[in-house]
C-alpha cells in the first residue's frame, strides 16, 4: 500500500534532483555502486543461470543473462532512490569492441576469473531480453569453478551481474528513473554474484537427462509481479 509519506518522500527526492541534475541528459554520479564519476558501476539485475557437464570432460558448461532490458531495478544516487532501466540494444556498440576484453568473475573480484573474452572462454550475446553469457567450457579442476559449481547447481547462487561505464542516457522528467541507452563493457565484467537487485525475485530448480548419462542441472528465475 502506498502512504501519503512515501508520497510526501518521493516528491522530495524527485524535486531534490531535478534541482540538482543540470540536464535530462546528465548521467548519475552519485550511485550507491559508484560513487566516482568516472568508476564503472555494477547493476544487480534478475539473471537466469544454466550450468551443465559440456561435450568435453572435466568441463562445465555455463549459461546466463547478465543483466535484464526493459525491466526496472531500484538504485540509490546522493537524493534517494529511482529506478533505473536498461534499454533493449544498448550494448551493441560495446560488444562490437575490437579484441573486446570482459572477463566472467565472481562477485565482481577481477582475480576471481574463470573465462574471458580475449581467450575465447567467454561469448557475449545481445539478445531483445538483455546480455546473454556463455561460457561453454569451464574447467572444473580452476579452483573458483570448483568453489561456486555446486552453489549454482544447488541453487544457493541463482543471480549475475555487469559493471560497465554508461555512455549514454536519460533521466524522466519527474527524475525518478533513469533509462541507459548505451553502455560500454569493455573492461568491465560479466559476474556471477549472490544478489541482485531486485528482490521480487523467484528461484526454481528443474533436472533433465541430456546426451545419455549427461545430468543437466537448469535454474531460472521467474519475475514476480
Amino acid at each position: 500500500m502506498i502512504t501519503d509519506a512515501f508520497r510526501e518522500e518521493c516528491a522530495r527526492v524527485s524535486t531534490a534532483r531535478r534541482d540538482g541534475v543540470r540536464a535530462r541528459a546528465d548521467r548519475p554520479s552519485q550511485r550507491r555502486c559508484a560513487p566516482e564519476t568516472s568508476a564503472r558501476s555494477a547493476i544487480l539485475a534478475p539473471a537466469k543461470l544454466e550450468l551443465r557437464a559440456a561435450a568435453t570432460a572435466g568441463k562445465k558448461d555455463f549459461l546466463g543473462m547478465a543483466t535484464v532490458y526493459e525491466r526496472g531495478y531500484e538504485m540509490w544516487d546522493w537524493y534517494g532512490p529511482y529506478t533505473e532501466i536498461v534499454s533493449a540494444g544498448a550494448g551493441a556498440d560495446s560488444l562490437a569492441t575490437p579484441n573486446l576484453d570482459v572477463p566472467l568473475v565472481l562477485q565482481h573480484q577481477d582475480l576471481r576469473r574463470i573465462a574471458r573474452t580475449t581467450n575465447g572462454s567467454l561469448i557475449l550475446t545481445e539478445l531483445d531480453t538483455g546480455l546473454q553469457t556463455h561460457a561453454p567450457e569451464l574447467d572444473e579442476l580452476d579452483h573458483d569453478v570448483a568453489y561456486i559449481a555446486p552453489k549454482i547447481l544447488s541453487g544457493l547462487v541463482d543471480e549475475m551481474s555487469f559493471k560497465f561505464r554508461i555512455i549514454s542516457g536519460q533521466w524522466s522528467p519527474d527524475y525518478m528513473e533513469y533509462r541507459i541507452n548505451a553502455y560500454d563493457i569493455h573492461r568491465g565484467d560479466v559476474a556471477i554474484v549472490g544478489y541482485g537487485a531486485n528482490p521480487h525475485t523467484d528461484a526454481t530448480m528443474r533436472q533433465r537427462q541430456a546426451g545419455g548419462n549427461r545430468l543437466a542441472m537448469m535454474l531460472d528465475l521467474a519475475i514476480a509481479g
